[in-house]
C-alpha cells in the first residue's frame, strides 16, 4: 500500500501535468466560437453550452444544492448577475465577437482581464496598489490597444476598429467584474455548486435572446453541428477546466495555477494558426508580450507583497 507521502506525491505529478492541459482546453471555445457563424448563432450556442453544463454540474452538487436550497434562493438576486457577466456577455458576446475577429485578438485582449481584476480590486475593494503594479497595468492595456489597432498607432485617428475587437473589450471587462463580485459577494456554497448557480442565472439572462434569435428569419436550423459545438463547449472549457482549476488550485496552490492563466494567449496564437489557418502578425506578438509582461508584473508584485506580509505576521 502506498504511503502518505507516495499519495501527495503522485498526486503532485498528476497535478503538474494537468495544469498545462487546461490553458488548452479553453482554447476550444475560441475555436469553436470562430466556426460557429452560420452553424448556430451566438445566444443559441451560450444557452446550450451553459445548459449542458449547468445540468452537468448540478447533478455533481445536488446534495449541497437541496441541503444549503435557502442560501440558494436567498442570494438568487446575485446568481443572475454572476451569470449576466460571466455566462451572458463573456460567452455569447465572445461569439458574436468571433464573426469579426480571430481567436488570437479574442484571447490577447482577454489577457488584460486579470490587470483590470486588480485595479478594481483597489478601487473598490480597498486592496493596496504599488507603482509597480501600476507600470504593469499600463503595459497591459496598451498591449491590448496594440492588438486592437493592429499596431497602426500612426494612424490611429483614421483608424477604423474591428467590431469584434470591441465586443471582445466589453467582455474583458465583464469577466473582471465576475471575478470581483464574486469576491465581493460571499457564498456558504462550493465552487462546483455556487458555478451552478451562476450557471442558471446565466440561462435566464440568456434564454429571451436566444429565443429572439431561433426565429430569426435568417437563423441556421439546429442541426448535428450545432449540438456538437454546444456539447463541447460545455464538456470542455465548461465542466472539465473549471473542475482541473478547481482541482489543482488545492493541491498546487493559487500563485502556481493562476500564471498558467496566463500562457492562454500562447496556446489561443497556436491553435488559431494550426487550426484555424489564422495568419499571426508582428502585431499580435508585440501586443501579446507587453499584455502577458503587464500582467506578470501586476502579479508578481502582487505576490511579493503578500509574502512580505505574510513574514511580518
Amino acid at each position: 500500500m502506498p504511503t502518505e507521502a507516495q499519495r501527495a506525491q503522485t498526486k503532485l505529478r498528476i497535478a503538474l501535468v494537468l495544469v498545462w492541459l487546461m490553458p488548452l482546453l479553453w482554447t476550444v471555445n475560441l475555436v469553436v466560437a470562430r466556426q460557429a457563424p452560420g452553424v448556430v448563432t451566438p445566444h443559441v450556442l451560450a444557452l446550450g453550452r451553459w445548459t449542458l453544463a449547468g445540468v452537468i454540474l448540478a447533478w455533481w452538487s445536488r446534495q449541497e444544492l437541496w441541503r444549503m436550497r435557502r442560501e440558494v434562493i436567498k442570494a438568487w438576486p446575485q446568481s443572475l448577475v454572476l451569470g449576466a457577466c460571466g455566462m451572458w456577455i463573456c460567452g455569447a458576446w465572445v461569439y458574436i465577437a468571433a464573426q469579426s475577429t480571430g481567436a488570437m485578438n479574442i484571447s490577447l485582449i482577454y489577457a488584460a482581464s486579470p490587470v483590470l481584476i486588480a485595479v478594481g480590486s483597489v478601487l473598490w475593494l480597498g486592496e493596496r496598489f504599488s507603482v509597480w503594479q501600476a507600470l504593469g497595468v499600463a503595459l497591459s492595456l496598451s498591449g491590448v490597444v496594440h492588438v486592437v489597432v493592429r499596431g497602426e498607432w500612426t494612424h490611429l485617428a483614421q483608424l477604423h476598429f474591428v467590431v469584434g475587437d470591441l465586443w471582445v473589450v466589453c467582455s474583458a471587462f465583464a469577466w473582471a467584474a465576475f471575478s470581483l463580485l464574486q469576491k465581493k459577494w460571499h457564498s456558504p456554497l462550493g465552487s462546483m455548486a455556487r458555478l451552478a448557480t451562476m450557471c442558471a442565472g446565466g440561462v435566464v439572462v440568456i434564454l429571451p435572446f436566444a429565443v429572439y434569435e431561433l426565429f430569426a428569419t435568417d437563423a441556421p436550423a439546429l442541426g448535428q453541428q450545432a449540438l456538437m459545438q454546444m456539447l463541447a463547449t460545455a464538456l470542455i472549457p465548461g465542466v472539465a477546466a473549471y473542475w482541473i482549476y478547481g482541482w489543482t488550485l488545492k493541491v498546487l496552490g493559487a500563485s502556481r495555477v493562476a500564471v498558467m492563466l496566463y500562457a492562454g494567449p500562447l496556446y489561443a496564437a497556436v491553435v488559431a494558426w494550426g487550426v484555424l489557418g489564422e495568419s499571426l502578425g508582428w502585431y499580435h506578438l508585440a501586443g501579446g508580450l507587453l499584455i502577458l509582461s503587464g500582467v506578470g508584473l501586476v502579479m508578481v508584485t502582487k505576490s511579493s507583497e503578500n509574502n512580505h506580509s505574510s513574514a511580518l505576521r
